[in-house]
């Protein structure tokens, strides 16, 4: 099935605009309730802290606040989705995950220079679902080499 890929499917809302995103099923480790992470002092501004998942220690990134969108506001509907970033295990805060579906490869276009002040370089590409636009994140790319690095530290 490599003509194709699975994603999950997220949300991140900003007012009354509301965007898909869709990360590998393959990056994904599982999918959680929010809880309310420990904060850490002298962390960057979009780790809102750790959380202890059965046993190990993850970071929680704010996606909206890494994406210069917002903050998260915790609904019922937010989850942690934990995934891996280059061999760290890692919760990203999102709106509200929608869906696992599959996306034609064919249907999988560049991305442009810019989304919604998202810069290409996290961006793998935009997914093309009939009358929707999933916004395909790398999510080895969502951190910096210094933020990686800050995040082990965390981490220890």
């Amino acid at each position: 099935m490599a003509d194709e890929i699975q994603l999950v499917v997220f949300t991140l809302k900003q007012g009354d605009v509301v965007c898909e995103y869709g990360v590998p099923i393959t990056q994904v480790q599982e999918i959680i309730p929010m809880t309310t992470p420990t904060k850490l002092p002298q962390t960057p501004d979009f780790v809102e802290g750790i959380i202890n998942l059965r046993g190990k220690i993850i970071p929680i990134i704010d996606l909206k606040k890494r994406f210069a969108m917002g903050t998260s506001e915790i609904t019922s509907e937010t989850r942690s989705v934990v995934v891996e970033v280059e061999g760290q295990t890692v919760g990203i805060i999102v709106d509200e995950v929608s869906e696992v579906l599959r996306l034609p490869v064919s249907s999988i276009e560049p991305p442009p220079a810019v989304i919604g002040g998202i810069t290409a370089e996290y961006l793998k590409g935009v997914g093309k679902l009939g009358d929707r636009l999933l916004i395909l994140l790398d999510m080895d790319k969502i951190l910096t080499e210094h933020e990686k690095k800050e995040l082990a530290e965390v981490k220890e």
